[in-house]
């Protein structure tokens, strides 16, 4: 009797897990969101819209701007911040592929220009503050092997504000992160690598 108590809830163990995995794979490609579909526009940031994804690895094609810059795979958060520096700055990365993690080179230090971005590049070491309009790069985690990419929309003494697109099924497009209690510019959050800004919008000495 025992043995049957078991098997039978090993067995039931077992159908749930693999339950709760097809739903996870399933809500990272496909819109199980019921109250948006792909493509809405659900943000703004200076005027240029943040649309809607659904799961996070769904993709649907690529998006280029009219002279035919490609801006990335709909609607990916690279799509975003790259069609935001060309709208807003008339800025175009040399490189005009790769996911969201390549956007940050390890081998630079903090301050170095990243030639296939056209920026200069920051890493989250506490040297240097972040501003508005900078490109910040997160690491990749288990769920999401190509890291994301976002806008910094707002800079305080205690945290700062990021704008981004395709965070998840229900996350917000506007996100907070802390500063370090304990060194200054260090941003708290470890799945930060850095960030990226614009030639334009280095402060000079």
């Amino acid at each position: 009797m025992r043995h049957n108590v078991f098997l039978l809830t090993l067995s039931c163990s077992a159908v749930l897990l693999l339950l709760a995995a097809l739903l996870l794979w399933a809500g990272t490609r496909y819109n199980l969101n019921p109250w948006h579909n792909v493509g809405d526009v659900i943000d703004e940031y200076k005027q240029v819209p943040i649309y809607f994804n659904g799961g996070i690895k769904h993709t649907q094609g690529r998006q280029r701007a009219s002279d035919g810059y490609n801006f990335g795979l709909k609607y990916q958060c690279v799509e975003f911040v790259k069609r935001f520096y060309y709208t807003q700055y008339q800025h175009r990365m040399p490189d005009t592929f790769g996911n969201a993690h390549d956007f940050f080179q390890a081998q630079l230090k903090s301050g170095e220009y990243n030639r296939q971005r056209n920026m200069y590049q920051f890493r989250n070491d506490g040297q240097f503050a972040i501003q508005t309009d900078d490109l910040i790069v997160f690491r990749p985690w288990l769920l999401n092997p190509f890291g994301h990419v976002a806008i910094v929309s707002e800079v305080t003494a205690q945290d700062i504000e990021i704008v981004q697109q395709n965070p998840g099924l229900f996350a917000s497009s506007r996100e907070r992160i802390r500063l370090s209690l304990t060194e200054s510019n260090k941003l708290a959050d470890t799945n930060v690598l850095g960030w990226l800004r614009l030639p334009s919008n280095m402060k000079k000495p």
